[in-house]
Order: C-alpha cells, then structure tokens, then sequence
C-alpha cells in the first residue's frame, strides 16, 4: 500500500492501483484512515428477551428431556403439546391463540 500512495503523486491514484494490483476502494480507504474515538455501543434490539425471559427459554432447553434436540425442533414439540413458555411476543405472535 505504501508503494501506491508513493505512485500515486506521479501517475495518479488509479494508475498506480492498476499497475500494483490494488483496489482503488482499498487504497481510498486505507489513506482516509480510521475515525478517531472508540466505537459507539450498539443500540439494544426492542424485541430482545429481557434476562428472566432468557432464562427460562434457556431453563426449558436444557431440561434433560430437550437436552439434545435442536431449537426448532424444541419449539416443534412444544406447539404440538399447545404449551410454550410465556415470554412475550417473541416464541408465539398471539395470532395462534395459544397464549
């Protein structure tokens, strides 16, 4: 990379790309460099499971009866048996009628 930035005030950013073998966008990107400061925290999800919720979906998928089977196979089972843990909106929308 070093190599094109030096190229490039002679035969020009692309030229040098292209004779080195390099990207243009990468070069672009790279002589910009990083934003200063660390990076912002990411936003929570509104629909994430709050730490109870999470919990119990965790305590039911690792009960020794489930302790092997898939998730979507866990969730399988349990719409067939009509019982789901309540959580919320996020295992069953209320559409099904079963909560």
């Amino acid at each position: 990379m070093d190599a094109a930035a030096d190229l490039a005030p002679v035969i020009g950013a692309r030229g040098a790309c292209a004779h080195l073998g390099v990207a243009p966008a990468t070069f672009y990107r790279r002589r910009r460099g990083r934003p200063h400061g660390p990076r912002p925290k990411p936003k929570p999800q509104p629909r994430a499971l709050t730490e109870a919720e999470r919990a119990q979906v965790l305590e039911v998928c690792h009960s020794s009866r489930f302790v092997d089977a898939a998730p979507a196979s866990i969730v399988a089972t349990m719409l067939d048996e009509r019982h789901l843990p309540r959580v919320g909106a996020h295992v069953l929308p209320p559409a099904f009628g079963l909560q």
